[in-house]
């Protein structure tokens, strides 16, 4: 299974790969960090797109076509905000990644990038946020044969030393 769940830094809106996971907010409409990222790559389609979807609630997941990235699809989910960790981000958090990989499922994608989610603005500490990635990909990843490849991309070395780490063997 690990050959399965890779970690990678750099731009997760250059990859070509089936979809690519938008660490969004409820609104859909773009925003800062991620977010704008994969809006600018994507074009103006995906707002348009987003538009009809009418928002998405934290731990929920929406999907959307690419438009102009690599990637075929954007699912879209609204990490949790950390308030400390008493108001249910945990579980909330496990909810994006499990409703990811359920869209996945549903729309037949068999490689899949996701953002380190909730850790930028949002606050998630970092070292908590990749426990919880790699839990719920390692549970998908072995629910899912047909699931090729799953990244967990991060944008800078830090944050892929701190996912490296939650996603070996101990």
């Amino acid at each position: 299974m690990s050959a399965r769940l890779e970690v990678a830094t750099g731009d997760i809106t250059r990859l070509d790969v089936d979809a690519i996971v938008n660490a969004a907010n409820e609104s859909l409409l773009g925003g800062g960090g991620v977010d704008g990222a994969i809006h600018r790559a994507a074009g103006p389609e995906l707002l348009a797109s987003c538009r009809t979807l009418h928002g998405c609630p934290t731990g929920e997941a929406k999907i959307t076509p690419g438009f102009r990235l690599p990637a075929r699809h954007v699912i879209h989910t609204v990490g949790p905000v950390w308030h400390g960790g008493a108001r249910g981000e945990p579980e909330k958090l496990a909810s994006c990644y499990r409703n990811c990989f359920r869209m996945a499922r549903e729309h037949g994608i068999r490689s899949l990038a996701f953002p380190a989610i909730s850790c930028g603005v949002y606050g998630y500490p970092r070292e908590e946020a990749a426990k919880i990635a790699a839990a719920e990909c390692r549970r998908a990843l072995a629910d899912n044969p047909a699931l090729e490849r799953v990244l967990l991309v991060a944008f800078d070395e830090t944050m892929a030393e701190v996912l490296r780490r939650a996603i070996s063997p101990t």
